[in-house]
């Protein structure tokens, strides 16, 4: 059975294809550095011209079919990239390009110490090759120095990528797992807490109702009190029921400051918190739980941030704030940017909610709430 997928799914794949694509296709700029060297010759040899455009026409499907192919074949694609390299330096020296694409299409997918020395390998037989082709040794150290240094930089460029990429991949997966746990440990409270509450009032119902149908034809007024018992133990159990469910459907800040740490370090900003917080009433820490959600919310939409730091405060008389800052562009309005909801709700609970964001100075923003936003 096939299985349709949300739209939003639909659309993230399709531009993490075309995004694939535009790299791949933006990866064939680099050809230019085959011609090159030509460019300073007084008179290009025609063998070098015919020999770059043959071995340039050979080299494009290859490298197609590498991003096309299993992993199990890239290896063999990209050390007969080198190859064609090799048989072009004599040529021209310009054939050193396919051998920079094949050490780059090893660090894609080979763990460091492999691409080490696949590219000292690559690089000794280019060098060795050079000292035969080349007519003076300047030209010699001149090409091997510089295709040694660009091949150390694509090289380590390529595998501090991949290793960004498998950090990120670990903190989505972590988040995941986070989320999930979070909600593991949830029903497990609300089952619980229902069992609690409602197991020995369920059970005095029963009871009371059983006893109050024994008296009935026997001793009326007993029933009558056994049935008014039942009404009064109900009628506490629904107000239980629903200050239980009010309490289940506020955010913890403890699992929100974890979510806010695990979506900031997905985005690659740093995070810092300095959150000890007592006991707080439900309203207090649902507002600031969704206060926090939202300004994280807007660092990762508009801030372009690098770091953003949490702090909160308890005053002597039972008041909480809390402060989100970042250091990124600035220039929010406290109207703007989902911001007036939350200025709305903190008004509603008797808070504040103060912005001071400078242009290109980063945003503080300090929710506050009285000890009485309980009351409120």
């Amino acid at each position: 059975m096939l299985t349709k997928l949300p739209s939003n799914a639909l659309r993230l794949a399709d531009d993490n294809d075309g995004l694939h694509r535009a790299r791949v296709l933006l990866g064939l700029a680099y050809l230019f550095f085959v011609f090159l060297p030509m460019l300073f010759w007084p008179n290009q040899p025609a063998s070098a011209i015919w020999a770059s455009l043959i071995a340039t026409a050979i080299f494009v499907p290859l490298y197609f079919y590498y991003h096309r192919s299993q992993s199990s074949h890239r290896i063999p694609l990209a050390l007969l990239m080198a190859l064609l390299g090799y048989a072009l330096v004599p040529f021209n020296p310009g054939g050193n390009t396919f051998v920079i694409y094949a050490i780059a299409m090893l660090a894609a997918m080979l763990p460091a110490r492999w691409v080490l020395a696949w590219s000292l390998l690559l690089l000794s037989v280019l060098g060795i090759e050079y000292a035969f082709t080349l007519p003076n040794t300047t030209l010699f150290a001149a090409n091997l120095s510089i295709t040694v240094l660009i091949c150390g930089i694509i090289a380590s460029a390529t595998l501090m990528a991949r290793e960004r990429e498998h950090r990120n991949a670990e903190l989505r997966l972590t988040q995941s797992e986070v989320k999930r746990l979070a909600t593991m440990a949830e029903r497990e409270r609300i089952a619980r807490d229902l069992h609690d509450l409602l197991g020995h009032t369920l059970s005095l119902v029963a009871l009371k109702s059983e006893l109050a149908g024994r008296l009935i034809d026997v001793d009326s007024a007993a029933a009558k009190v056994q049935i008014t018992d039942v009404q009064q133990v109900a009628r506490s159990a629904l107000a239980q029921v629903r200050e239980a469910v009010s309490g289940f459907r506020n955010g913890s800040i403890e699992a929100e400051l974890a979510s806010a740490r695990l979506t900031l370090l997905s985005a690659g900003v740093h995070f810092d918190q300095r959150c000890t917080l007592p006991q707080l009433p439900p309203q207090v820490e649902s507002a600031l739980s969704l206060s926090l959600r939202e300004a994280i919310t807007n660092v990762i939409r508009h801030a372009d941030a690098n770091a953003v730091e949490v702090d909160c405060e308890t005053s002597t008389d039972g008041g909480v704030q809390m402060t989100v800052s970042d250091d990124g562009r600035g220039g929010v309005s406290a109207f703007g940017n989902g911001l007036s909801g939350l200025r709305e709700r903190m008004v509603a609970l008797g808070g504040s909610l103060n912005i001071d964001s400078p242009a290109g100075g980063g945003t503080r923003i300090r929710f506050a709430l009285p000890a009485t936003a309980s009351a409120s």
